[in-house]
Formats: C-alpha cells, sequence, structure tokens
C-alpha cells in the first residue's frame, strides 16, 4: 500500500479547510442531496463527501456507509487533492497503490474508485467527492463531466457556508471564522504540546480617520491593513478582522515567528505609507497560550486585548 504524500502547501490548506466551518459539524440535507444525486446517477454502492484533515478524512456526507471518518493514511482520498485531476481506480486489486489496503482487502472491499477534488473558495483542495463500488468500473470522458458538474455543487454550497465566516469588507475571516479555527488549533496544540501565541492589533486613532476623511477612506484604511497583516505573517497563521478597527493573529508551532513578522510590518507599512492619506499605526497586544489561564479562544483575546489597551496607554502618555 502506498501512503498518500502531503501536498505542498499543506499548512494553508489546512488552515484554509478549518476557515470554511464544516468540519466535524452534523449532516445537512443540502450535501446530502448531492450525494444521493451523484450515487443513483452512478450507480455505485457508496458515494462520499470526503474532507481531508490532518491525520484524517472525515465525511461530510455518505451514502452507502455508516462510519464517519478514516485515518488519512490508508484513504484514497489523500491522493486525489495531491493535483486537480480526477483520480480513477478501475480495479484496485490490480493497482499496487491500493491492493493491500485494508480497504480493499476488507469491508466495504473496494474495486473501483473515483475521486474529484473539492476546492475551498481560496482555492485550496480541502478534500473530495468520491465514488466507490465493490466491482471494476469505468468512467467515460462525459461521466467524468458529470462527475465534476457534481463535484462544483458541494463547493457551491462550502462557498455558502463560508459567507459566514468571512469579513465582507476585507475578504480574511470574521470574528466567527476566526473563533471557528483556533478552537480546533488550540485544541491540536494542547493534545500536542505545541505553543502558540495570539496578536490583538487596534488601529490608532481610528475614529478620527472616519470623522476627518469619511468612512469610505476609513474601509479603505481597513482593507489596506488586512493585506499588510496577510502580507506579513506566515500562510498557516489565522489573521481576522475581529470587529470595527480590531485584528487579530493566531501564531502556532513550536516558537511562532511573530517578532520577525511584526518587523516586516512595520517595514511594509512604512514603505507603503504613500498609499494612504494618513500614516497607519496601531496597538499591539501579545499573549503566549497558557492552558491553565486559556481554556477558550475567547479568554486568550481577552488577555492580549487587554494588553493593547495597555499598550495603546503607554504611547498615549509617552507620546510615541
Amino acid at each position: 500500500m502506498l501512503e498518500p504524500p502531503r501536498p505542498v502547501d499543506e499548512s494553508a490548506r489546512l488552515k484554509s479547510l478549518r476557515s470554511v466551518g464544516i468540519l466535524d459539524t452534523l449532516a445537512e440535507e443540502r450535501f446530502d442531496r448531492i450525494t444521493r444525486m451523484t450515487q443513483r446517477m452512478f450507480d455505485v454502492q457508496i458515494c462520499l463527501i470526503s474532507l481531508v484533515d490532518a491525520d484524517r478524512q472525515w465525511f461530510k456526507s455518505k451514502q452507502g456507509i455508516d462510519i464517519c471518518e478514516t485515518p488519512r493514511e490508508v484513504s484514497f482520498c489523500g491522493h486525489v487533492i495531491l493535483d486537480d485531476h480526477i483520480l480513477i481506480i478501475e480495479d484496485a486489486q490490480a493497482d499496487f497503490r491500493f491492493a493491500d489496503n485494508p480497504f480493499v482487502t476488507s469491508e466495504p472491499h473496494i474495486r473501483f474508485y473515483a475521486g474529484c477534488p473539492i476546492h475551498s473558495p481560496d482555492g485550496h483542495r480541502i478534500g473530495t467527492l468520491c465514488l466507490i463500488d465493490p466491482s471494476p468500473r469505468r468512467l467515460s470522458d462525459e461521466d467524468q463531466r458529470t462527475f465534476r458538474d457534481f463535484a462544483k455543487l458541494v463547493e457551491n454550497e462550502i462557498a455558502l457556508s463560508t459567507q459566514a465566516t468571512v469579513d465582507e469588507l476585507t475578504q480574511i475571516a470574521n470574528r466567527r471564522g476566526f473563533n471557528l479555527v483556533a478552537r480546533h488549533l488550540l485544541s491540536v496544540c494542547l493534545r500536542n504540546d505545541t505553543d502558540a501565541e495570539l496578536a490583538f492589533f487596534d488601529l490608532d486613532g481610528f475614529k478620527a480617520v472616519n470623522d476627518n476623511f469619511g468612512h469610505a477612506y476609513g474601509d479603505k484604511m481597513l482593507q489596506h491593513f488586512a493585506r499588510l497583516l496577510s502580507k506579513c505573517f506566515r500562510a498557516a497563521d489565522v489573521v481576522a478582522r475581529i470587529g470595527g478597527d480590531e485584528f487579530a493573529v493566531l501564531m502556532v508551532g513550536s516558537d511562532p515567528a511573530s517578532n520577525a513578522a511584526l518587523r516586516r510590518l512595520e517595514n511594509l507599512a512604512a514603505a507603503e505609507t504613500s498609499k494612504l492619506a494618513r500614516r497607519l499605526a496601531w496597538s499591539v497586544g501579545r499573549i503566549q497560550f497558557d492552558a491553565e489561564r486559556h481554556s477558550t479562544i475567547e479568554a486568550m483575546l481577552a488577555d492580549a486585548d487587554s494588553r493593547m489597551y495597555q499598550s495603546k496607554l503607554r504611547r498615549r502618555l509617552t507620546g510615541s
């Protein structure tokens, strides 16, 4: 059996998967309707919408099977997300990659498999729509086009879910989207004894910007700052607009490189100051994840917010 390798964009892909907010959620008729139609169209025993997480594949919708997830290392879908092609295995028993896979040699005795990548709204391959049958099969070119059409329906439904987790103005995560991803990441940190750091930003003098330059210009400043954050922090970091002129970045991993990212932010903001009519300035509060203090992401945000306020107050008192 050939274990599926990891995509080159794995960290960003996992961040994208979690940001859509449907991992480990209840079954939904809008997704089940698609798998029922696909199963009936192709006359297969099993049809799944599979989301490929860090160490498992989890089924958002399933027809013809009862289990909710399987280990990623034995998944067929882990191979599908490596590129944008439909993966077709006409007879798994005759394919060296899968012949001794436990799902081939035992239940559900897979012989035929076809998986079409499913993309998040930002373009990452987060899972598959897949067909499974205990008899060898083929898919014609026309079948493959139809199969892609069904996968596109899944992507459309995911995009509708994502709209509730993305800030419309800045196109980064909103508070709900941030909380969904951050809760998952902190549970991973707790389980694996991994470090994390939260940076909480507040734009200085933003009310005066709206008063003096108008709300349209204020919106432009918010969009500009969101772009700076996205450029300066790592692709795997969670960048969000928490509300108003407040932003947050959650960094996970041993020794998060926050100092370097903040220096990049200062330098890039200075270099691009000509893009704005008013100098961009902010206060930031930073907090390390402490499992005893931070039982929720909301507790961590509150601590970081408090430190941000202290930083802002010091700057006002010193005039710096």
